[in-house]
């Protein structure tokens, strides 16, 4: 939905590219640290996606216009 890459997303988001390799290739929840799990959260958050439902109750996301972030346009 961004266009980005996964090696963009892993720069947005602060993480490295294995965790992110690990994470795509689990199947179900992945293992990781909530810190991990924050922080692609944030970095999807500062694009302009909102998570919105839960898990068991219509998940999804909405978009708008991402926040303004410093150094980036």
């Amino acid at each position: 939905m961004l266009g980005w890459s996964s090696s963009e997303l892993c720069e947005r988001a602060g993480v490295s590219r294995r965790t992110l390799g690990k994470m795509e290739n689990s199947s179900g929840v992945p293992e990781s640290t909530i810190r991990t799990l924050e922080k692609l959260r944030e970095a999807f958050e500062s694009a302009g996606i909102e998570f919105i439902g839960s898990p068991d109750d219509r998940p999804g996301i909405r978009i708008s216009a991402p926040s303004k972030e410093p150094g980036r346009s």
